[in-house]
């Protein structure tokens, strides 16, 4: 039979497909200089990205995890194919022909279907699918989308269709275009009782897609009253293709966009997702057929480049029912594996994006969005609106609800937030000093044990956060310079204080320098370095500044490269300055203290005017 493919025609394909496009299907990619683009990983759990990838060598490399190669291995080890499955795909994307070579040479195919084969099959059922939706038979699809405001054009941007109700249609369709039954049952579409027949009859369809746009399963609305199959939704059962803790609706429209804003909206249903991206919000997505997992977190955060608080977010929308505030209360737990903040969108009346929209037009979807508000805060509210804030026991027992919820929280440098938060919305008699004990008592107690009364105490220290953490980038690398170029960065940091520093151990190497003289006394100091260690006094210090010191730099330290970090780290300052104060406004009375408002709001509107002054620095460095 024919053997392996020519080794020419396989150096062509490496040749003109780029890695970074197709990397770029499964991870958002970004500039990280010199050639290079950085993301994160997608075959381990990172917060930090390590995934490196050179388009001008055609390889990608993972500082975490050390996994590495070409294009073709590349897709091999993210979709499991061997390395003729790899090849057959990125030669089809960039149309080179594939010969072999005469001989006997093994074809290392699996057993059953080629994955390619299946991507076809489901690729030709959806076009079928979309084919029958335009026909008689359908009508009652075409009003089911009508009623929800979705015209043909909608229909077809979205590529849905409708599955007849003649058991064998597909079947008959996909033998026509060539394809066996086996490859029609391993690609979800055909079913095997007594005899094979179609999965979807009589249904309207969701084509479900990869994030490269490849349909991958279908998701099925039952629109006959006597369908006798009870449940109103279908989905492709689990394939080679179709991995429903893995797949997110609307992915393969959404990517983009969620790659440049860092920002994605998680909706409950295929209109949903149908009825934000034609309302503007065009990075919605939504699990399909199963709640949203760790697994659905790990895809989104890959898109997200999730590991710059300062940009990311996840929106989750619920409905304001008791099932809406147990799926917030889930999302919570899973709230720590984004670094992203989180945020819920509830719609008063229990509206889901598609009825709202019905109701109030696209803009009503938009302002939706608009109005989020942090989700810790939502399920906070929640639990705590459950209890007569009027009693003594009632805000005792709000408390503990809260600090039990809280106790579960690995991130402790959030701790202290929510406890304040707590404190803040419960209100009199309950000190953060208060919850922090609680949470502690909460933390240590044994599952189901009942709690004991509360006592005011010191909140014990709790460990440090992680250094790497992406919350301190700007600080971390300010320091670098600080250190190991002290002349270029020079007196750039006249205005740099301790509190620029929110990191305990980086606030102490800033301490050190001050107490050295600052930068200006290094510039010429070739022991600058060791007179700082020599004088810590922390070991957790100690050890900070000597991987500051010898940790490379992003780039070259030039003019523009040191000012952009100053001026970054006096704006985040500056954005905590303001959060605080408007906080504080928010909570005071402008008829009973005018005076403490007036004077609040002057300090507000000069703390903007500076902030927007280091914004047009850093936007002119």
């Amino acid at each position: 039979m024919a053997g392996r493919f020519r080794d020419e025609d396989i150096a062509a394909v490496r040749d003109k497909v780029r890695i970074d496009e197709v990397i770029g299907d499964y991870v958002t990619l970004r500039n990280a200089g010199s050639g290079s683009m950085k993301g994160l990983c997608p075959f381990h759990d990172e917060k930090t990205p390590s995934f490196n990838v050179s388009p001008q060598r055609g390889s990608y490399h993972c500082f975490g995890c050390q996994k590495g190669g070409d294009v073709i291995s590349f897709l091999q080890e993210i979709d499991g194919l061997t390395f003729v499955e790899a090849i057959e795909r990125l030669a089809d994307k960039a149309g080179v022909e594939l010969r072999r070579e005469d001989g006997d040479g093994r074809d290392d195919r699996p057993k059953g279907p080629p994955r390619q084969r299946l991507v076809e099959a489901n690729r030709a059922a959806q076009e079928y699918y979309a084919e029958q939706l335009t026909g008689p038979a359908a009508v009652e699809g075409r009003r089911f989308l009508q009623e929800r405001g979705f015209d043909q054009a909608s229909a077809e941007h979205f590529g849905m269709g409708f599955a007849p109700r003649d058991g064998e249609a597909l079947l008959k369709h996909l033998r026509g275009r060539g394809f066996s039954q086996d490859e029609a049952v391993g690609a979800g579409l055909v079913a095997v009782g007594r005899s094979a027949y179609d999965r979807f009859r009589g249904r309207l369809l969701w084509p479900i897609r990869d994030p490269g746009g490849a349909t991958i399963g279908f998701g099925a609305r039952r629109i006959f009253d006597d369908d006798r199959i009870d449940a109103k939704y279908l989905n492709t059962p689990e394939t080679t293709l179709y991995k429903k803790s893995q797949v997110l609706y609307g992915i393969d429209l959404a990517r983009t966009s969620i790659g440049k804003t860092s920002q994605a909206v998680v909706v409950e249903g295929y209109t949903d997702v149908m009825a934000c991206h034609l309302a503007g919000v065009t990075t919605a997505v939504a699990s399909c057929g199963t709640a949203f997992g760790d697994d659905h977190t790990r895809v989104l955060r890959r898109f997200l480049d999730d590991h710059d608080e300062f940009r990311g977010e996840v929106i989750f929308t619920f409905d304001g029912d008791a099932a809406g505030q147990k799926a917030a209360l889930k999302a919570f737990e899973g709230d720590q594996k984004f670094v992203s903040q989180t945020y819920v969108a509830v719609q008063p009346e229990g509206l889901d994006p598609c009825d709202l929209r019905i109701r109030d037009g696209d803009a009503g979807v938009r302002d939706l969005v608009a109005r989020r508000q942090p989700l810790y805060r939502f399920v906070l509210g929640n639990i705590i609106g459950k209890y007569d804030l009027d009693r003594a026991d009632g805000r005792i027992d709000a408390m503990r609800e809260c600090a039990r919820l809280v106790a579960s929280v690995r991130d402790q440098s959030k701790v202290v937030a929510f406890a304040q938060e707590i404190s803040r919305m419960i209100g009199a008699e309950i000190d953060t000093n208060v919850v922090l004990g609680e949470v502690r008592r909460a933390a240590k107690r044994p599952s189901g044990a009942e709690p004991p009364p509360p006592e005011a105490s010191r909140p014990a220290r709790s460990a440090l956060p992680d250094l790497r953490d992406p919350r301190f980038s700007i600080e971390r690398e300010t320091l670098k310079l600080v250190l190991q170029h002290p002349m270029a960065i020079g007196r750039t940091t006249a205005d740099i204080g301790s509190n620029d520093f929110t990191h305990p151990t980086y606030r102490g190497v800033w301490e050190l320098v001050e107490a050295a003289g600052g930068t200006v006394a290094g510039a010429d100091d070739d022991g600058w370095v060791t007179r700082l260690r020599d004088a810590a006094t922390d070991p957790e210090v100690a050890s900070a500044l000597n991987a500051l010191a010898v940790e490379s730099l992003m780039k070259a330290p030039d003019a523009t490269y040191v000012s952009r970090y100053v001026f970054k780290l006096l704006e985040l300052t500056a954005a905590r300055r303001i959060a605080e104060l408007k906080a504080r406004l928010q909570r005071t009375n402008p008829v009973d203290h005018p005076a403490d408002y007036n004077r609040m709001f002057g300090e507000l509107a000069a703390l903007e005017q500076h902030r927007r002054t280091l914004r047009d620095r850093i936007t002119g460095a």
